[in-house]
């Protein structure tokens, strides 16, 4: 786990020949040749999408095991390298944040429209850094937290099964008339997986800032919020920040109503940076446990 967050840290996403992306492509095909109206046929198109690549990964662990444990950690941090986002979290939210600090609105929605679906270019300043700040809360769940899960329990498999996952529920997890029932299996399937995740993220987030707010944040708004995981965790995110968020957003043209989160002023530049800084405190809490937890079961061992 040191050494997947090590390598992320020192070399960021790929920018060239990302596995992700050539999954995203094998993704859409399958969609276009299976697609029917049909929840079964989107349960099947997800086990064509996903488990072939999962096993795969299972068997290369397995042969690597038996012949070298170096070489097996090495792999299995290679896994996830590639699998999780914080540096790229990271670089995205800084984007907005120097924008925002630099008065260039313009060029802030640009940097938000690549974190978020909603419409950019209809939000102003304070928009920008909350849809940016909710959208480093979230992910650090998805993209981080979840991943470091994943691997924790299952290795290099667990944290590829997430990561291919939560990839089909952001293509096909929508409720629009071609993926409500095709999309539906994607959807439920990613819920599943990162019930427990999202909310170890919560409590790390009320353990990384302030702990009262966010657990009572946690507690009265999350509930209201449609999504039985993103609530949880940007609810106690934005507790911890003593920010405000949520409210009405634009999708599509037509803006939506939206719960509020957290307590407190409104999103600024500021509130990025602040939300950069719990996910990485989060970060170093999750590698502090792991490295102790290993340390405990190796003393077992001996």
């Amino acid at each position: 786990m040191l050494a997947g967050m090590g390598l992320d840290a020192l070399m960021g996403e790929p920018r060239r020949a990302h596995p992700l992306v050539a999954f995203g492509r094998f993704a859409s095909g399958i969609e276009r040749r299976f697609h029917r109206d049909r929840r079964g046929v989107g349960a099947l198109a997800w086990c064509v999408a996903v488990l072939p690549s999962v096993l795969a990964v299972a068997a290369v662990q397995c042969l690597l095991a038996m012949s070298s444990a170096w070489w097996s950690s090495l792999f299995a941090a290679v896994m996830l390298y590639l699998a999780v986002g914080h540096r790229s979290l990271a670089e995205h939210a800084r984007a907005v944040e120097a924008a925002l600090r630099s008065d260039d609105l313009h060029a802030a929605r640009a940097a938000v429209g690549r974190m978020v679906s909603r419409d950019a270019a209809a939000l102003d300043a304070s928009q920008v850094a909350a849809a940016a700040t909710e959208s480093v809360l979230e992910n650090g769940s998805d993209a981080v937290f979840g991943a470091l899960f994943w691997f924790a329990l299952l290795g290099a498999p667990g944290v590829v099964l997430h990561r291919l996952a939560n990839t089909l529920d952001a293509m096909w997890g929508y409720r629009t008339p071609r993926f409500e029932r095709f999309g539906w299996a994607a959807a439920r399937i990613d819920d599943v997986l990162n019930f427990v995740p999202a909310r170890l993220t919560a409590f790390t987030y009320a353990l990384s800032g302030d702990v009262a707010r966010a657990l009572r944040c946690w507690r009265t708004q999350a509930p209201q919020w449609d999504s039985p995981n993103a609530g949880p965790v940007m609810a106690a995110g934005a507790g911890a920040l003593r920010v405000r968020l949520g409210g009405p957003a634009p999708y599509h043209g037509v803006w939506e109503a939206r719960p509020g989160l957290g307590e407190g002023a409104g999103a600024d530049a500021d509130s990025i940076a602040a939300a950069r800084r719990l996910v990485r405190r989060g970060v170093w809490l999750w590698l502090a446990l792991a490295a102790a937890a290993s340390f405990v079961a190796g003393g077992m061992h001996a």
